[in-house]
């Protein structure tokens, strides 16, 4: 779950008992949170102050990766069937493409997906 603007952090609950199992700090305000299809990893998107994806290695919540290009809070984040791309949708009134879960760690780049890689375009506004 998230908790806003003022609690930037991921937290993981057991529903059985309602203790917390973990609390991450994230820097930012939390906005959404995707699982991966394939891997162990989690992608979180943000508001203020960084308005950036975060890739986290589950379960030692690792920062791998963060994916920054937008210029208001990420809202909304879906997957590509092959769960390999993440599509984000910000208050910017744009969606981004990136390559978060389809490629190695040491590979991913960090930015918006290259013309023609995804649906035509990095970038629709």
């Amino acid at each position: 779950s998230g908790g806003g603007t003022a609690d930037r952090t991921i937290k993981f609950w057991n529903t059985n008992s309602g203790a917390v199992l973990n609390s991450v700090d994230t820097g930012s305000q939390v906005c959404s949170l995707l699982w991966s299809k394939h891997q162990r990893e989690l992608c979180s998107s943000h508001g203020f102050s960084e308005n950036q994806l975060i890739l986290w290695k589950y379960p030692t919540m690792t920062k791998i990766q963060e994916f920054k290009g937008h210029t208001a809070r990420v809202l909304h984040m879906d997957q590509s069937p092959d769960g390999g791309c993440v599509v984000s949708a910000a208050a910017d009134e744009t969606l981004r493409f990136w390559d978060v879960f389809g490629s190695a760690p040491n590979e991913r780049k960090g930015k918006a997906l290259s013309m023609g890689n995804f649906c035509g375009s990095p970038m629709i506004r």
